[in-house]
């Protein structure tokens, strides 16, 4: 398991001050390019910013923070957790990253997602209607852009292209992509057909469950004659330095943004007794270092993953820093621990 990577994601959570202010939107943005630098300094390998339109977050860009990350690391991969392909445009897509994959002198990543949020598509004029083949075609044009030499192709919502050459190339001549899933089959099959690296949304629930979705994504590579890449899986969690602590600090707002979101889905409010579940049973990974790192290394384990990113957000600026530094000096060090042994 030496090969095994882990990472931060975070949406850019608009946290409070230690004083229970909200901070700005600025400052917010300037808090992860502060959670990022500690997360290499403290050993995490990659960090993953998520792209949301919704006032709880303030990353609507993640390629433009990760370029102002970039500036400031050395080491850390810098990646997108999701880049909502369906409702952007693949060439700029492709240029912005290329950028940042220039500025961090090749750490540059993308994950490719259809959305699990829809804010992106009134705002920027897509019909949700349109949901399914917008991701269709637009991965497609993206597959073929990766390969960095003149396009010719056409499709029912953008414009085609003829022989159209993309700048900046990238000097390995290789974007590292993904695609992130939330649990369909067609999209595990898709992204198998296409040959890219899977990444899995587990966010609820057993992790145990999605290893149905890792084997047909091995199965649909081999059929495919595509490559099987390492999976890699991300969660929502919080560390502090005791169990009672880190449920202290992490239930409040959770369970806000958590019922903000439900309220537009159906769900009923979150009660108390289903979050200690979905922290003893399911996909929370919130406590000590020691309880989280047992933890992740059971759903490494049983799933074979090869990349665990662990999602934080929703608390103070003092929790937040505190929460990436334990994961990098002491989660990390106690998963590679356990599975090795």
């Amino acid at each position: 398991m030496s090969d095994l990577a882990f990472g931060l994601d975070t949406f850019g959570d608009v946290p409070e001050d230690d004083f229970g202010t909200a901070v700005s939107y600025a400052k917010a943005i300037r808090q992860v390019v502060q959670e990022a630098v500690l997360a290499e300094e403290t050993g995490v390998d990659v960090i993953a910013l998520g792209e949301h339109h919704r006032p709880e977050f303030a990353i609507t860009t993640p390629e433009t923070v990760l370029a102002g990350i970039a500036t400031r690391t050395s080491r850390i991969r810098l990646s997108s957790g999701v880049t909502v392909l369906s409702s952007d445009d693949p060439v700029r897509v492709f240029q912005r990253f290329a950028t940042v994959d220039a500025l961090s002198n090749g750490r540059a990543e993308v994950i490719l997602g259809r959305g699990s949020f829809t804010e992106s598509f009134p705002l920027f004029g897509y019909d949700l209607a349109d949901y399914d083949v917008l991701f269709e075609e637009k991965i497609e044009l993206f597959a073929r852009l990766l390969e960095e030499k003149p396009v010719t192709w056409s499709g029912s919502k953008r414009a085609p292209l003829e022989n159209a050459d993309v700048f900046p190339k990238t000097e390995s001549g290789h974007l590292s992509t993904w695609v992130g899933v939330g649990g369909s089959p067609q999209s595990v099959i898709r992204t198998a057909r296409y040959g890219f690296p899977l990444m899995i949304a587990i966010i609820g629930g057993s992790p145990e469950r999605f290893a149905p979705l890792i084997d047909l994504y091995r199965r649909a590579t081999e059929q495919f004659g595509t490559t099987a890449h390492p999976v890699g899986m991300h969660s929502p969690g919080f560390i502090a330095d005791t169990d009672e602590q880190a449920r202290e600090l992490h239930w409040p707002g959770y369970k806000v943004v958590r019922d903000r979101i439900g309220a537009l889905r159906g769900w009923p409010p979150l009660r108390k007794e289903e979050y200690d579940s979905e922290i003893e049973h399911g996909s929370l990974y919130i406590g000590s270092p020691e309880t989280v790192a047992r933890k992740m290394a059971g759903a490494i384990n049983a799933l074979g993953v090869g990349r665990f990113d662990l999602i934080y957000g929703n608390q103070s600026i003092s929790a937040r820093l505190r929460a990436v530094e334990l994961y990098g000096t002491k989660v990390l060090p106690m998963v590679r621990e356990i599975l090795a042994s």
